[in-house]
């Protein structure tokens, strides 16, 4: 019996580190599948088109946005955020768990249509080291980062409806995402997920 993959779904506020977990996790489980997704917002110093995401003008978001092609999709500070859908149903498809690093908005309309995804929001420990990291980036203007942490305040009050609650403290990536790693081992055990293993024991 085939047995399609799952989501895993690694979201919450600016300055988390979501990026950094995500590849430290992903070298920690090679198995994971990441589904790279698209933004508007233009490439950082080191970042390449196709790795951390695919690089698109607004007109060209738009224009998937209008043919359904994105699983989810936000406008943060400024810019679009979005995943590819028919990306995601290929490798879930071949059986291959997948993780997705998105913005909170896009992990609520993830969860609407996929309800069994794993979702995991993670945090720094307090406001005022998000803060730091942000500032410390030096990526973009003061006002920009006011304007995340503002918006971070309001994500963090949707932390509820998340399955997990990860923080992320500050130099300890590694024990960070082992703890993710074991919630996806947990999760893969699950018995509403282990019907063909079951099945296969029975016939």
């Amino acid at each position: 019996m085939h047995k399609n993959g799952f989501l895993v779904v690694i979201s919450g506020p600016s300055g988390g580190g979501k990026g950094t977990v995500v590849r430290r996790v992903r070298e920690m489980m090679p198995e994971l599948a990441l589904s790279v997704s698209a933004t508007t917002r233009p490439p950082r110093v080191g970042e390449e088109d196709g790795r951390e995401y695919y690089f698109l003008d607004r007109d060209a978001f738009e224009e998937m946005v209008a043919r359904e092609e994105m699983l989810e999709y936000t406008s943060y500070c400024g810019n679009y955020y979005g995943t590819p859908k028919k990306e995601a149903q290929r490798i879930m498809a071949s059986g291959k768990n997948m993780i997705l690093e998105i913005e909170v908005e896009g992990a609520e309309q993830v969860k609407r249509l996929y309800p069994d995804a794993v979702s995991i929001m993670l945090i720094p420990p307090t406001i005022e080291e998000m803060r730091q990291r942000l500032v410390g980036r030096g990526t973009e203007p003061i006002e920009t980062v006011e304007k995340r942490l503002s918006r971070a305040a309001e994500e963090i009050q949707l932390a509820g409806e998340y399955d997990y609650i990860v923080i992320n403290q500050r130099d300890e990536i590694e024990a960070c995402a082992k703890q993710i790693c074991e919630i996806i081992h947990a999760e893969g055990a699950r018995t509403g997920r282990m019907t063909a293993e079951i099945e296969a024991f029975l016939i």
